[in-house]
């Protein structure tokens, strides 16, 4: 389990809009450059503590549903972009004879990225209505 403590921001309905403080790239930072608006983003998140707008909560994201996103909006794009090239260079290059094949390699490695985009962003619209995939509030803090 992934687990965020931030304050809610806005609910409509049973989801709470709940705005986590970043981490990472910003933890232990001194420079002082960033805006305080973006040293946070915001989550969408199941509000079964029933939690109120303006208090502190603790939402989980499973990881299993983490990782199935991430290997599939990160992986899903790059293998077609290389499945996409081998198959403009060694297959449709006998096709279309009188065309470099470096050319075709290109025209379908990115045809086939642009089309897992479009499968990618199906996929997020029809995950997002699922609530196994979706952030839970489970704590309402002090």
């Amino acid at each position: 389990m992934i687990e965020e403590i931030g304050i809610v921001k806005s609910i409509n309905g049973i989801i709470a809009t709940v705005n986590v403080p970043k981490k990472s790239a910003c933890e232990g930072c001194t420079a002082g450059t960033c805006k305080i608006e973006e040293q946070s983003i915001e989550i969408e998140a199941l509000n079964q503590a029933g939690a109120k707008v303006g208090q502190k909560v603790r939402v989980e994201i499973k990881s299993y549903a983490y990782m199935k996103g991430s290997m599939l909006v990160y992986g899903l794009p790059a293998l077609s972009l290389v499945i996409g090239a081998v198959f403009g260079k060694e297959l449709m290059s006998r096709v279309f004879m009188n065309t470099d094949s470096d050319i075709l390699s290109a025209i379908f490695g990115f045809g086939f990225l642009v089309i897992s985009f479009l499968i990618v962003k199906v996929w997020i619209s029809a995950s997002s209505k699922k609530t196994e995939s979706q952030a839970v509030i489970e704590e309402i803090l002090g």
